[in-house]
């Protein structure tokens, strides 16, 4: 059966009206829902910057987009049942975007992304997302495969925590594997879990180097368990992928970065293929780093070979027209 046939019902559906938002994980929240193990929930999920940024944004109008906050969430939604200890099973069941999305970088004294000194100014490109196929420059189009890329519980520590960095028991992991008909395992450090998630991403390149994916307003559908026979530290998943865009193997461009250091060479592997864009398929270099960020996968090859390391960035040659 194809992730597509899988059947369910809906029991709930959690809007993202504002009494149904946060932006910040705290276990002080008061549930906007309480769900029986089995129940399946659709969540509206704003996108990463919560409206700053729509169809008819500009690249002059990115300086002004404000990450204070960011990565509005949906929930918190609790799980009967669920106690310190145990594990919350979340079957994602199906992701749906809206129609459009959106790559940004911001100006480079921000500091965010990979290549911050890179690029002095922002870059923005606006998708168009057709079903299955999101639109880029130069006739290249990107296989969509949505995801949640912030998926998460509530941590036992008190207090608001940054939305910004994944933690122990999950939240902005970026993982592009977590898609329709995969399964997460999270660690549950309060009662009922406290389950919120957003940032949800139409496609996204393994490392999302810009610092963003295909940000895109989104309904997420999962299915809850407890699991009391399971004890992990951190987040697990079980996925049948793709693994690749097209989900079969399939010829791609490769380039390495070799370095005493993972993420200098990091570093060097996707200034290598935004050269090679820039160089050989006529790309801006701002384009060419939107292209990684949405649909370059980073791969750690080797880390036994003291005292250097390589990182490789993969693109497959599918994309672009031929």
């Amino acid at each position: 059966m194809s992730r597509s046939e899988r059947e369910y019902t809906v029991d709930h559906r959690l809007s993202d009206r504002d009494e149904n938002i946060h932006s910040a994980w705290d276990n002080s929240l008061d549930p906007a829902l309480t769900v029986e193990p089995g129940d399946v929930v659709r969540f509206e999920c704003r996108d990463a910057v919560d409206g700053q940024i729509d169809v008819e944004t500009t690249v002059a109008d990115v300086p002004d987009v404000s990450f204070d906050p960011v990565h509005p969430l949906t929930g918190p939604v609790a799980v009967e049942g669920a106690e310190p200890g145990d594990v919350l099973e979340v079957e994602l069941l199906d992701c749906q975007h809206k129609g459009w999305g959106y790559n940004v970088f911001f100006p480079g004294e921000m500091g965010l992304g990979l290549l911050p000194d890179d690029f002095e100014e922002p870059g923005l490109h606006i998708w168009d997302l057709e079903g299955d196929v999101g639109q880029f420059v130069n006739g290249i189009e990107i296989p969509l495969d949505p995801f949640p890329g912030t998926i998460g519980v509530a941590p036992g520590e008190d207090g608001e925590h940054d939305t910004l960095p994944p933690r122990d028991v999950g939240g902005n992991m970026d993982v592009k594997h977590l898609t329709e008909g995969s399964t997460l395992f999270l660690p549950v450090e309060v009662e009922g879990g406290l389950f919120s998630t957003g940032d949800c991403h139409a496609a996204q390149g393994d490392g999302e180097v810009c610092v963003t994916g295909i940000e895109a307003p989104m309904f997420v559908t999962a299915r809850f368990d407890v699991r009391s026979d399971m004890a992990i530290e951190q987040p697990q998943f079980r996925t049948g992928g793709p693994f690749t865009p097209t989900g079969v193997d399939e010829p791609m461009y490769g380039t390495t970065g070799i370095s005493d250091d993972l993420m200098t060479a990091t570093k060097k592997a996707v200034r290598h293929m935004i050269d090679h864009l820039h160089d050989e398929r006529g790309l801006t270099r701002a384009e060419a780093y939107i292209l990684c960020s949405a649909a370059v996968d980073l791969k750690v090859s080797e880390v036994v070979d003291a005292p250097n390391w390589t990182v490789s960035a993969y693109l497959p040659e599918s994309i672009f027209p031929e």
